[in-house]
């Protein structure tokens, strides 16, 4: 199993069909778990997935349509059954603060589940993990829906690959290596050794997440260099005029955002119960036309590994025994 894969939960739009659950999308990143928009039947769907609540770490919510937030309360509610004892950090569009506590009180149940909440009330880091030993922040863009509707994408930090022939020249070998990268030098036999001297420059990654928008300059810069773009496309391009009242994509416009801002993997999904699988299957061929990477058209339960680091040559990360 990757240890960082997108897991979908749900594809539909805002009518779940026989196929299609409401949305859901989990998002592995090595140790931490991103819950994005829980739509009505997401706890259900997890268990079909081998999702657990204990894997998730944070959950994001673009806006509060009941697409994307009535299994919320559901997730909630089973994270206290489930005894989960970390913190979960939850993300929204901050004009909803009271619809997001109407729907965390849903029900009356023993609310034990810590949760740190960030209201998203404007462009930037909304959830900064990197001092916390994750590596990665998170951060926001508003979209152009009918809702204050926002999109998240996960950034990973710049970093450095380790050289096996630098190290070996240099004789920095078992915990030396750890020791090097810790403190950016070290005295090998009497020699001076940098950590510049025997490492590379590493890209982080990133994954980004584009939900009900129309084409807005947010959404560009969400999917910027995205390693994984998910990104939806409730309508086909005959259909660009609905797209536009009721503040949607087409295919061809999530195909367009994605080659614009140089991602390199679409996943498409959030489809109108409107288009049957043949329909749907034509949405990604419209999307292609103007995206030239891998188009996946997502299903419910698939998992999609988020694309190898940009490098194109091998490398190798050391850690201290």
């Amino acid at each position: 199993m990757s240890n960082r894969e997108l897991v979908v939960l749900g594809t539909a739009s805002q009518v779940p069909t026989r196929r299609r659950n409401h949305n859901g999308y989990f998002l592995r990143w090595d140790g931490d778990g991103l819950l994005f928009d829980p739509g009505e039947g997401t706890q259900r769907q997890m268990q079909f997935a081998g999702v657990t609540t204990s894997h998730i770490s944070q959950i994001c919510i673009t806006h509060f349509h009941g697409d994307h937030c009535l299994g919320l309360p559901g997730i909630l509610q089973r994270m206290s059954l489930d005894e989960v004892a970390d913190q979960v950090e939850v993300c929204y569009p901050a004009s909803g603060r009271e619809v997001f506590g109407h729907l965390r009180h849903a029900a009356i149940y023993r609310d034990t589940v810590k949760l740190l909440e960030r209201p998203v009330a404007a462009d930037g880091p909304v959830s900064d993990a990197e001092g916390g030993g994750r590596g990665f922040r998170v951060e926001a863009r508003q979209l152009s829906h009918t809702v204050p509707t926002v999109g998240y994408a996960l950034i990973e930090a710049d970093g450095r690959r380790m050289l096996p022939d630098k190290l070996a020249a240099s004789g920095v070998t078992g915990a030396d290596i750890g020791r090097l990268q810790r403190d950016g030098h070290l005295v090998v036999s009497g020699q001076p050794v940098t950590l510049d001297q025997v490492s590379a420059p590493r890209s982080g990654q990133r994954f980004a997440f584009i939900m009900d928008t129309r084409l807005c300059d947010g959404a560009f810069a969400i999917a910027e260099n995205a390693d994984l773009l998910v990104c939806e496309c409730t309508f086909a391009d005959a259909d660009a005029a609905l797209a536009r009242e009721y503040g949607h994509l087409t295919a061809g416009e999530a195909g367009r955002i994605a080659a614009e801002s140089g991602a390199r993997s679409l996943v498409l999904t959030h489809f109108s119960q409107r288009y049957d699988e043949d329909a749907i299957e034509r949405l990604g061929a419209e999307a292609a036309e103007t995206f030239g990477g891998e188009v996946v058209l997502a299903r419910d339960f698939d998992k999609v590994a988020v694309p190898r680091r940009r490098e194109s040559t091998p490398w190798t990360e050391y850690r201290a025994s």
